[in-house]
């Protein structure tokens, strides 16, 4: 048996490495998840060992040495993501790594007949995946054919769009508005507290500023954000009440307009028509999905004012109060650097806690933050030099 090429023998254990990623994964999801959506999730990771299987028959065949599975996993920050992160944005990002695979399989074969072959199998199923994963966050619950393989192309081009589109949807919940308060208030009276340090050299003057000016941002984040969920709950409601209306007062140019939304995400005019004709043969499937499509979704949002004011002004009050610890025992530059340094990292911490939710690097959302941080502390600073008392 001639040795494998070093590009087949890379492919094949970067193939598997994702295989057992993904079961662990969709292992993670499904803990969090209950009834029929977590079964389709363990049929998913079952189906991602399968793969897994099959590539290490093939790396036998080819001679190829079978990595302990035990030495690949997630990293730690992506397993607490998976599990505190919406499930939404979990599902939307393991969407996105099953068309990836996908398309590399199709764009970069290895030029091993037998290998490329198992790899197109994967490819099929990884790409019916894609499908199943975008109905799930649609709320619908996918076919059997989704979860086995058997997708139809039309199928596929569709949700690759709608899975685009619906990435940046999904509420993540009073965790993700304590983190953004949080952020609001450190840099605010980070802010207010390097000003007045410059203009008065770090005196006490500093301690009462910050103070008030920590109270002040979170009793504004507390009404604001009372105020945002309730006037968004209520726009919400009345556009919806406004193309329910236009749906069963005209329903032709509605049903034309769907139809045009369908042509613009890949499918062609006859397709079109046919799917918005099945459609609005219940006129209230029809609103619902001409409100999806205009509007995002065909629920009112159904938030609550008072959490969200409670976890805005708590949450700001606690970020807000970081840079002021300091002056409670010193003035002068042991509290400005002190404040400063203090300030610094949390700015990093906050940053960090936000790419449990963002899926982001927590290092690279950390440093984005921390450098923010630094450059309105710094600028606060040098403008209360230059401005003095």
């Amino acid at each position: 048996m001639s040795e494998p090429s070093s590009s087949v023998g890379e492919r094949l254990l970067s193939a598997w490495r994702d295989e057992v990623q993904a079961t662990i994964a969709y292992g993670l999801i499904a803990e969090r998840e209950s009834g029929r959506r977590a079964e389709i999730l363990r049929r998913m990771a079952e189906i991602e060992s399968d793969h897994r299987s099959r590539l290490e028959g093939r790396m036998r065949e080819l001679g190829i040495e079978i990595p302990d599975p035990g030495s690949v996993n997630l990293p730690r920050w992506q397993r607490l993501q998976a599990r505190v992160a919406p499930i939404d944005r979990l599902l939307a990002r393991q969407e996105a790594i099953e068309l990836d695979i996908a398309t590399e399989i199709e764009e970069q074969p290895t030029g091993d007949a037998k290998t490329d072959e198992l790899l197109d199998e994967i490819r099929k199923e990884e790409e019916s995946h894609t499908v199943a994963l975008g109905e799930l966050r649609a709320g619908a619950t996918p076919s059997q054919d989704h979860l086995d393989g058997a997708t139809h192309g039309v199928e596929v081009r569709l949700f690759r769009i709608l899975g685009r589109e619906r990435w940046h949807r999904g509420n993540t919940g009073w965790i993700s508005g304590a983190i953004y308060g949080a952020n609001d208030g450190l840099a605010a009276v980070f802010g207010i507290v390097a000003g007045v340090s410059g203009a008065t050299g770090g005196s006490h003057v500093v301690l009462t500023a910050g103070l008030f000016g920590a109270i002040a941002s979170a009793l504004s984040m507390a009404v604001g954000a009372y105020l945002a969920e309730r006037s968004s709950t209520e726009v919400a409601a009345a556009n919806l009440a406004r193309e329910r209306t236009e749906v069963f007062g005209h329903p032709e140019e509605e049903k034309e307009e769907l139809s045009l939304y369908y042509q613009l995400k890949g499918l062609t005019e006859e397709e079109a028509r046919m799917l918005v004709e099945r459609i609005a043969e219940d006129p209230e499937r029809l609103f619902k999905a001409i409100a999806v499509e205009e509007l995002g979704s065909s629920e009112a949002e159904n938030g609550d004012p008072v959490q969200a004011g409670l976890v805005g002004g708590l949450s700001t009050a606690l970020g807000a109060f970081i840079p002021v610890i300091p002056f409670f025992f010193l003035t002068g530059w042991v509290g400005i650097v002190l404040a400063a340094g203090i300030s610094l990292v949390a700015h990093f911490a906050v940053g960090a806690a936000k790419s449990v939710f963002t899926l982001r690097s927590f290092w690279s959302a950390g440093f984005e933050m921390t450098l923010a941080g630094a450059i309105v502390g710094g600028a606060t600073y040098l403008l209360g030099l230059a401005i003095g008392t």
